[in-house]
């Protein structure tokens, strides 16, 4: 199987040290997670001096404030990842790909998501109680939606399955990025052992076989941002165990493996069963076309 899709590797004349304190992908996702950190803390202090995190802050405020905090130490620090250690071009994230790429994975996440509700009505679990014209709906597509969406994926995709399967070959990155995905959700209202799990098959899986396929994180971010979006926006559903207000009033019934309980449907069996088809599928697109990539000592 062809290892050709891999973004980086190490310069064949780089120093000993180099290859192990550098360009190694253990020093690499080091050197990613402490420039994010500082970031992040620089962020913080910047919003808390604009008053965006007081508690006298309106709702859009404190969600830029969020936003900033959540996308922007994640979207830079990747950068000066990828452009001052990698020293390439930002191929996964190139623009011209949002229309593509981006919007089709949009268009996918909405259709998917949809797909999961529509089978709680079916089933009798979801209930829609009313419209809500006047929710405050901007907030959470910033956050939720485009924040969640972007940042999660250049963590989890660009970064952790990205570099873990230059060294492990990407069997390997699928199962530590979707264990990974799984856990960073744990601590979320609601969530249980069961939920994180189910994270991690249905979307940890899922997500990172469409970036295996596609080699495009606006693929993952567009899905990523839409499922948030349809769940909580437009459906009224908690997404990932927090609060939606959403233009459909909405209520879940029925025992919590079917209608994911406080958690929200992404708890669901059901999103779990069709989540994992759509895995099954891009799977056999990635075997069919060897886009596997082998372990490094096996490439050598």
């Amino acid at each position: 199987m062809s290892a050709a899709a891999i973004a980086f590797s190490t310069p064949p004349d780089a120093p000993r040290w180099q290859r192990w304190l550098v360009f190694s992908p253990g020093a690499r996702i080091v050197f990613f997670a402490v420039t994010m950190a500082i970031l992040g803390f620089a962020a913080h202090a910047v919003v808390a001096s604009l008053g965006w995190t007081a508690k006298t802050a309106g709702p859009l405020h404190f969600a830029l404030a969020l936003l900033a905090v959540e996308l922007l130490p994640a979207l830079i620090a990747y950068a000066i990842l990828v452009k001052a250690i990698e020293r390439r071009r930002l191929r996964e994230l190139a623009l011209r790909d949002v229309p593509t790429f981006g919007l089709g994975g949009f268009a996918g996440g909405l259709i998917l998501f949809s797909a999961v509700v529509g089978l709680l009505w079916l089933l009798g679990s979801y209930h829609v109680l009313g419209t809500n014209p006047h929710a405050d709906w901007l907030p959470q597509v910033l956050v939720a939606g485009i924040g969640a969406g972007i940042a999660e994926e250049i963590i989890t995709r660009g970064v952790l399955f990205r570099v873990a399967e230059e060294g492990l070959g990407s069997g390997w990155a699928l199962l530590i990025s979707a264990v990974f995905f799984g856990a960073a959700h744990i601590a979320n209202p609601g969530a249980t052992l069961w939920s994180s799990a189910a994270i991690a098959i249905e979307a940890g899986i899922l997500l990172a076989l469409l970036y295996l396929v596609t080699r495009s994180l606006w693929t993952c971010i567009g899905l990523h941002a839409a499922w948030n979006i349809a769940q909580g926006t437009i459906y009224g559903i908690p997404v990932s165990g927090t609060h939606a207000d959403g233009w459909l009033v909405s209520s879940r019934s029925g025992p919590d493996w079917l209608s994911g309980g406080a958690f929200g449907a992404e708890a669901s069996v059901v999103a779990l069963a069709l989540c994992s088809l759509c895995s099954v599928a891009l799977l056999v697109v990635a075997w069919r076309r060897r886009l596997f990539v082998p372990p490094c000592w096996r490439r050598r």
